[in-house]
């Protein structure tokens, strides 16, 4: 903690601040570890589960559960933000505008150049 540097545009991140682990009140302290033992008791259950040898069922984490359903169903999860348009507009929207453009410019110039009898059309099967 004592050689982070801070960004020159961003604030100290609350996990990284020292009032957060010195300055503590009992009750937090308390609240603190009680979740801490909460997520012991649930690991070491899972771990009993997972490691017992006369296991026959499969064992299910519910983490795992949850995050292969959130893959799988992303559109229910999906928060729209700013990025998010943005990556939209450039991947989806963008590319068809510069497509439409650099072809319709060079359908110009073709034509132009066939009006002004400038276009060598040795080969051409089409036309």
């Amino acid at each position: 903690m004592a050689d982070y540097k801070e960004a020159p545009l961003m604030s100290r991140p609350k996990t990284l601040d020292a009032n957060e682990y010195f300055n503590l009140s009992t009750e937090k302290r308390r609240a603190e570890e009680e979740r801490a033992a909460l997520r012991a008791n649930l690991k070491r259950q899972y771990q009993l589960q997972l490691n017992n040898p006369l296991r026959k069922e499969l064992v299910e984490d519910p983490a795992l559960t949850r995050w292969v359903y959130a893959r799988a169903n992303p559109l229910p999860h999906f928060r729209p933000t700013f990025k998010t348009s943005l990556m939209g507009a450039l991947g989806g929207v963008l590319p068809l505008f510069v497509l439409y453009y650099i072809f319709k410019t060079d359908r110009n110039k073709k034509e132009r150049m066939i009006k002004d009898g400038t276009l060598d059309r040795t080969f051409s099967m089409t036309y």
